[in-house]
């Protein structure tokens, strides 16, 4: 009875729908056309149907010629009774064979609806009823037969099931695949960490004059004038420079070596501190003579003979030298009381 009344209400839509269609198109309604190929598919992976799972409700058609159009019966959001509609019609083109010789081709099609139940139980569903229209014009309605579906839920063993409470998380044992990536960075931290510690411990070394491994001031100064040799910077154009570097470098050895601030002083001034030290006084004399010719060329725009250039660099080579080989046996004779204090004593014991 069930069944024959769903027959009944698909006619009268097939036939409500044939009549609307025909009245706005001008065609009479086609007749109705009993067919097979429908199907219950679900779409979740499971050897039954449970409670929520969506199941696509739809037909096959093989052998459509082109050119056909469908119309489909308006879905709301139940199909019937506990048979919810999930997405509404659908129509798929599965295959397509090309005509011969520019001739319409053929189609196969696959339509339906996807819908869903929360109840349990065995339900009939509905036939599917679809209108066609052929490219000449000829207007039909296909119904396909109804489908058997049955719903079910999970059983419960009431008489072994005890409720038990949440279980918490599981935790997994932890492999070495996910420790290496912690290993891999503290190794690259360790290793960022110990050059910076390296970088600033040799910054420091640089800058600090108690790890600076300086060469005595006679031969810096050597080293600077030896740059001077030669007659290439004896022309006017150069001699101030000429001038500079000689003065210079030897400013740098009377600071050091007679702790003199011979860099900020004028030569006045240098030679008057000059006085008390042990320099001999035809040095004194020669290197302010020296002194005062390279004012003259860099201040007064004096231009030196080529005797006077020639006499510079050694004179300020022989002041260097001497004034070092004086301090040299000063330190030595120091040093020769010590050891004869010394062997005094070993000759007592």
């Amino acid at each position: 009875m069930r069944k024959a009344f769903a027959y009944f209400v698909f006619i009268l839509l097939a036939v409500s729908l044939s009549a609307q269609d025909a009245g706005s198109s001008g065609q009479v309604p086609g007749k109705m056309v009993q067919m097979e190929g429908s199907f219950l598919q679900p779409l979740q992976e499971r050897d039954s149907v449970l409670i929520a799972d969506q199941i696509f409700y739809g037909f096959n058609l093989t052998g459509v010629e082109e050119g056909t159009r469908f119309a489909f019966p308006t879905v709301k959001d139940t199909l019937m009774t506990n048979i919810e509609i999930v997405s509404p019609w659908q129509l798929d083109t599965v295959n397509v064979v090309k005509g011969k010789k520019g001739g319409a081709g053929k189609l196969d099609l696959r339509g339906g609806i996807t819908v869903t139940s929360f109840e349990e139980g065995i339900y009939i569903l509905p036939p599917l009823a679809v209108q066609r229209m052929s490219s000449d014009g000829v207007l039909d309605t296909l119904v396909f037969e109804p489908q058997r579906l049955e719903i079910k839920t999970m059983p419960v063993d009431t008489a072994t099931f005890k409720p038990h409470d949440i279980k918490g998380q599981i935790r997994y044992p932890v492999t070495f695949k996910e420790l290496l990536p912690w290993f891999a960075g503290a190794l690259v931290l360790a290793g960022l960490i110990a050059l910076v510690v390296w970088l600033i411990i040799r910054y420091r070394r640089t800058h600090n004059p108690e790890y600076i491994r300086r060469d005595p001031p006679h031969i810096i100064a050597l080293r600077k004038l030896d740059k001077y040799r030669g007659n290439k910077m004896w022309v006017p154009e150069k001699q101030k420079a000429f001038y500079s570097g000689i003065t210079d470098a030897l400013r740098e050895y009377i600071a050091a070596r007679y702790d003199i601030s011979a860099m900020e002083m004028t030569t006045a001034e240098i030679f008057k501190d000059m006085k008390g030290t042990d320099a001999p006084e035809d040095l004194q004399a020669e290197l302010k003579e020296l002194f005062e010719r390279a004012d003259f060329v860099k201040f007064a725009k004096f231009t030196a003979s080529d005797d006077e250039n020639a006499s510079a660099l050694p004179v300020a080579v022989r002041f260097v030298t001497s004034t070092y080989q004086a301090e040299v046996e000063d330190e030595s004779e120091a040093k020769i009381p010590e050891v004869e204090e010394k062997k005094e004593v070993n000759d007592v014991l």
